[in-house]
């Protein structure tokens, strides 16, 4: 039986649907730079690495010189624009709040972690999550590899002093599923987000829900 009750979700795609202000962001690089841009649905499958990998995305069917400089360029751009801002259209999906409402009575911990940059993950969380007092809000660190990579999912574990094998990793891509697996966590797949069901099960999701409120069915 559980008896520590623990949960991590991931951020974007899990808890937040931010892809429109990350398509408009990035899209308002490419065009400052005469480079082509992407419809917001084609994001879906750029985003969940990291700023790195999401500039590898947008790069990779282009015949440019320079890549790596380039990279930088629109790296550095990105974050100027997206990194410590609030964003109109980023919110919680529908259900979220319902969903934490009810792991706060049944006296859950929470934690979340994302590949987003970790200031702007701080950023987002309290200003949409403030009132649930979340001890552990990781984003991505210079020194803590990123997800799949466990370190920071057990690290959250060690924190909450729970066994990885009792906690609940929440998420809507493979890398979130793989780093479920990498830290013999739980696994939840989750459908309202970037990916789809094929994916989350291909890479060990344990459960797949639908909607905020099924997770509720699998803790009891």
């Amino acid at each position: 039986m559980n008896t520590k009750k623990t949960i991590i979700f991931d951020l974007d795609g899990t808890l937040i649907d931010s892809l429109e202000d990350i398509a408009l962001c990035m899209n308002t690089v490419l065009k400052e730079l005469d480079l082509p841009t992407y419809e917001i649905n084609a994001y879906k499958y750029f985003v969940g690495g990291g700023v790195s990998v999401l500039v590898d995305n947008v790069l990779k069917d282009l015949n440019v010189d320079s890549q790596t400089q380039l990279k930088e360029t629109i790296s550095e751009k990105f974050k100027e624009i997206y990194d410590l801002k609030l964003h109109d259209k980023t919110k919680p999906y529908e259900g979220i709040y319902d969903l934490l409402d009810e792991l706060v009575k049944l006296d859950y911990k929470i934690g979340i972690l994302s590949n987003k940059p970790h200031e702007a993950t701080l950023a987002h969380v309290n200003s949409l999550f403030s009132k649930y007092n979340l001890k552990e809000i990781h984003g991505q660190k210079s020194h803590v590899e990123k997800k799949p990579n466990p370190t920071a999912a057990i690290q959250i574990a060690n924190s909450f002093n729970t066994p990885c094998e009792e906690i609940y990793f929440i998420g809507d891509t493979m890398i979130d599923m793989q780093t479920a697996k990498n830290a013999k966590m739980i696994g939840v797949g989750v459908l309202w987000g970037f990916r789809d069901e094929k994916e989350l099960r291909d890479n060990g999701a344990t459960f797949i829900v639908k909607h905020p409120l099924d997770i509720l069915e699998i803790l009891k």
